[in-house]
């Protein structure tokens, strides 16, 4: 009996008989290992087999129907070997064609990278593909591999060089929109540099540590005692009144608290740590209220300075002074000692210098007089030393105190304070 098989595009003819299909199954199983056909392949042929050997009629003998079942199985096995290896290559075509078209159409890194997960990736699809390797005749699979590794070296050369064009592409068109005009002349950077009122303070400075005082500074907001009491300036004195200083609501209404009016409170507090002897100067800023002019601001600097000592007297007081005068001002700068009155010193003194315009001649820079005052000095009260608890039996003391904007005016021959504080660069940049 004749039963056509079919399977697949080609119609395998198997002739087997009842009493040797347990034969012909072992030949067609050794058939199947020499093909080296695939375990999926192998099962769809076996059944393909056994359906015809459960005929039991048959009109061939049993070498017939072995003969005929065993070349059937190989043709069919060759057959489907070759339908597989084309559906692989024509699979591989079309995620080479597919992946090479994606590529040059991106046009940002971006795009690039998400082809080339979407193709190469863990979880792309030709990572899919080699996942199906498993089903493919092992004699195959060499093949098929090699198809496989070519296609992935010829999509990584095309992306390698899409990315490489679109890299120089971007660089290019970045050196277009950033191109420099070297003849163009330079950018000068703008180099800010010191105040006129810093470069006389770092002046004043320099000269008084060189001979030996130290810096300090003390707070702007300060007490009435410390600005006030502590100098020997009784409750009812003028500089106490409102209209000449700032003071802070602290909520108790007793205006104890104010804007330093000078910088003599620092003195207070230093002589306060009983650490003698004291040679110091404090600058700082100060407040009063004082209309804005050519000579006067309500917020200006000063430098106030100590000395508290065993044996200071008068003359160590002019000898400071004088020294001082020719440091800053020149060495035939000459000093003048005029009585006056502060609460604060006892003798008290107003200094002038000899006009460095005119050398005391007389011009309009010193207004005809050939001197300039410049500042306050004394020997310090008893009655202040007795407040910071310091014996004036023992220690003497003196004090002077200059403002630093005064300093700087006749420095620079600066006529108009308020040039100082304007902020206008043509000014700025004399210094």
């Amino acid at each position: 009996m004749i039963r056509p098989c079919s399977f697949g595009n080609r119609t395998v003819r198997a002739f087997f008989s009842s009493n040797i299909f347990t034969p012909a199954a072992e030949q067609t199983e050794i058939c199947l290992r020499e093909l080296m056909v695939s375990g999926r392949m192998r099962n769809k042929l076996k059944t393909a087999s056994a359906r015809t050997a459960s005929r039991q009629n048959s009109g061939c003998g049993a070498d017939g129907i072995l003969s005929a079942g065993i070349d059937g199985v190989r043709a069919d096995a060759e057959l489907i070997i070759e339908r597989e290896r084309k559906y692989m290559r024509a699979k591989l075509e079309q995620i080479r064609e597919k992946a090479i078209s994606q590529i040059t159409g991106c046009d940002s890194a971006e795009k690039l990278n998400e082809v080339r997960v979407a193709i190469l990736g863990k979880k792309g699809e030709l990572t899919d593909l080699l996942k199906s390797m498993k089903d493919v005749a092992p004699e195959e699979r060499p093949k098929v591999g090699q198809m496989v590794n070519e296609a992935r070296a010829e999509i990584e050369r095309v992306l390698e060089e899409h990315k490489s064009k679109m890299e120089k592409a971007l660089r290019e068109a970045k050196m277009k929109a950033e191109v420099i005009d070297v003849t163009l002349p330079a950018k000068k950077a703008e180099l800010g540099h010191r105040h006129p009122n810093t470069i006389a303070l770092e002046e004043v400075e320099r000269i008084f540590i060189g001979m030996g005082y130290e810096v300090v500074e003390g707070s702007e907001v300060e007490r009435d005692y410390y600005n006030f009491e502590a100098l020997n300036i009784p409750a009812d004195h003028p500089a106490k009144d409102e209209q000449d200083t700032f003071y802070v609501a602290d909520g108790t209404g007793a205006g104890d608290i104010l804007l330093r009016t000078q910088t003599s409170g620092v003195q207070i507090h230093e002589m306060e740590k009983g650490r003698l002897p004291i040679r110091m100067i404090a600058p700082g800023r100060v407040f009063r209220s004082d209309e804005v002019d050519a000579t006067h601001s309500p917020c200006f600097h000063q430098i106030e300075g100590l000395v508290v000592d065993k044996h200071i007297t008068f003359a160590d007081l002019k000898g400071t002074l004088a020294e001082f005068a020719r440091a800053l001002f020149g060495e035939d700068t000459k000093v003048k000692f005029r009585p006056h009155h502060f609460p604060f010193t006892e003798p008290s003194a107003e200094m002038d210098v000899s006009c460095f315009k005119c050398g005391g001649k007389g011009c309009r820079f010193c207004k005809g007089s050939g001197w300039i005052e410049i500042l306050g000095c004394g020997m310090v009260h008893p009655h202040v030393l007795e407040m910071s608890k310091i014996d004036p039996e023992e220690y003497t003391g003196f004090a002077f105190g200059i403002g630093l904007e005064r300093i700087a005016l006749l420095k620079y021959e600066i006529d108009d304070m308020r040039l100082l504080y304007e902020n206008d660069i043509r000014f700025l940049r004399q210094f």
